[in-house]
């Protein structure tokens, strides 16, 4: 199954480096994009729980390695919460 990594700047400008263990993360996020904190926690929902099911679908089993990666998506979206107009910039997608 084809992976993607890909890249997130944060409010604050930090940088994580992420995963996905399926390319459907293209349907989801664009590079160079930048989202509403709200929107880009709901399409990286999306995109990795799809994913995790994707692998379900091939080998029987969720993939915890999405699972793991939204969780500390989740964890840092946290952090930005009280701020309203807080943007996550979608600065790579790479095979």
């Amino acid at each position: 199954m084809p992976e993607v990594r890909f890249t997130v700047q944060w409010p604050d400008d930090s940088i994580s480096s992420c995963y996905s263990p399926s390319t459907v993360v293209h349907d989801f996020l664009r590079a160079g994009e930048r989202y509403p904190l709200a929107d880009f926690m709901t399409r990286s929902r999306a995109a990795l729980n799809l994913a995790s099911d994707r692998v379900r679908l091939k080998y029987g089993y969720a993939c915890s390695s999405a699972m793991d990666q939204l969780n500390q998506l989740e964890a840092r979206a946290l952090t930005f919460q009280s701020h309203p107009d807080a943007i996550v910039t979608v600065v790579a997608l790479r095979p």
